[in-house]
């Protein structure tokens, strides 16, 4: 059966590199709200997203909401900040409750904002300039989900999202009238979005596989022009190295992460994460992802302790992104 398991893995790896290399059409600029593929949580961008078979509480929802069925803990809070390109800011908060010890699954709360800044508006006129000042606008965009996982035995998960989703550009002077008053609009688009996940556990010391489907909705009307979410498809392997040799894991872990995948809007992309945690207090995080135009790996650190039965947990995480701004991801995790 183990062999079976990890010759479909493998197949389907094979399956997407070689849909990656035949490739004959670009896929570009094929989506919108491309806020929902950017990753938040700093744990998941240093070991570049190759997170569907890893994480195990309430940030679960943001990657593969069934690993948020292996949570240890009765309730869970995640909150994190992300300082992305071109001062653009995103913050997130998810909440997690173990129903009756797991027996009932595991309920989460997720929600996920972005604050692109102010722009100056302008309205065409007949002048010198072409145009005048009209103020300014903001846009914002707001993801708002309810997710549930349960563990169906021992060995595999599985869990989904259901998540509200809006991208508003600000209200904006869009022309005056007769009597040279301001006319407003605002341009807004939402829809209902479904994530859905699995994890086994295939038996083989600690090795793991997993996979997600995220941004699942129907197409999406914005005046004149149609288009869909960021899909994308991912399936996964991770295993905790040490398993294989004879070194205590209480004191040390090198967890290897590997994940394939298959998005709507670019081409394949495979992901390596590696993190080695000390003691189960300090960890240090490494990743790599390719092919990709800027980013490439990412790097971090964690931190987690354990007072009085509660877990405190706090993680940073250094993205490179090429000509444009480095990218800094902070949150801080509490478990009881």
């Amino acid at each position: 059966m183990k062999k079976i398991i990890l010759l479909i893995v493998v197949s389907l790896l094979i399956s997407l590199l070689n849909q990656s290399n035949a490739q004959e059409r670009k896929k570009l600029a094929q989506t919108g709200m491309k806020f929902l593929s950017v990753s938040l949580d700093p744990r998941a961008s240093a070991l570049s997203d190759a997170m569907t078979t890893v994480q195990n509480n309430s940030a679960s929802m943001l990657y593969n909401p069934s690993a948020m069925a292996e949570m240890d803990r009765v309730v869970d809070y995640s909150f994190g900040t992300t300082r992305w390109i071109a001062d653009i800011n995103y913050i997130y908060g998810t909440a997690a409750l173990s129903l009756f010890d797991g027996q009932y699954g595991v309920l989460g709360l997720s929600l996920v904002a972005v604050d692109y800044g102010e722009f100056n508006g302008t309205i065409v006129a007949n002048n010198d300039d072409g145009y005048i000042d009209v103020g300014t606008y903001k846009p914002t965009a707001i993801a708002l989900g309810v997710g549930y996982a349960k563990a169906l035995s021992q060995k595999f998960s599985v869990g989904g999202n259901v998540r509200f989703v809006r991208q508003s550009m600000g209200t904006a002077v869009v022309t005056l009238d007769a009597n040279g008053k301001a006319v407003t609009k605002e341009h807004k688009a939402e829809v209902l979005s479904f994530d859905f996940g699995m994890l086994y556990h295939t038996g083989f010391k600690s090795l793991d596989f997993g996979m997600s489907i995220r941004n699942f909705s129907k197409e999406i009307k914005y005046i004149d022009e149609s288009f869909q979410l960021p899909l994308t498809f991912k399936i996964g392997l991770s295993m905790n190295l040490i398993d294989l040799t004879e070194i205590d894991r209480g004191m040390h872990s090198l967890l290897l992460a590997v994940d394939a995948a298959h998005p709507r809007d670019y081409p394949e992309q495979v992901s390596i994460g590696m993190e080695y945690t000390f003691l189960n207090t300090f960890s240090i995080r490494g990743g790599y992802t390719f092919p990709t135009d800027e980013q490439e790996f990412s790097a971090g650190v964690g931190f987690k302790q354990e007072l009085s039965d509660v877990n405190f947990s706090i993680d940073y995480s250094y993205t490179p992104f090429g000509i444009f701004d480095n990218v800094h991801r902070v949150s801080i995790n509490i478990g009881y």
